[in-house]
């Protein structure tokens, strides 16, 4: 798995870290059940601190994308490509969305709408 970051991003690291991953799960660079590289090795090869990279982790366990397990590390949850697909829409959707001037509850009333 190459990740890269974009140093003219203006994101936090920690969520460039979790988009770039959330990135290879969805281009199907990792599936369901791989096992990540430690977050000492994801933190050497993009040049960040160590708890960057937890952090960015952390949210995707949260998101619902990777499973942490004491002793087997982490992995990509089952049926994460699918749901980083459509979770990838919607950061994107939101940043459009606030490009615009939009906020959440106005993107929210939108989505209701279309249903």
């Amino acid at each position: 798995m190459l990740l890269s970051l974009n140093i003219a991003d203006n994101r936090p690291l920690h969520e460039q870290v979790a988009g770039a991953i959330r990135r290879a799960i969805a281009e199907g660079e990792c599936g369901p059940g791989d096992r990540l590289p430690p977050a000492r090795e994801l933190s050497q090869a993009l040049g960040v601190n160590a708890n960057t990279v937890l952090r960015g982790l952390r949210a995707l366990r949260d998101e619902g994308l990777l499973e942490f397990r004491r002793g087997r590390g982490v992995t990509v949850a089952g049926g994460a490509d699918g749901r980083s697909a459509l979770l990838e829409r919607v950061h994107e959707l939101v940043a459009d969305g606030a490009r615009l001037g939009y906020g959440r509850a106005d993107l929210i009333e939108m989505i209701k709408e279309a249903q």
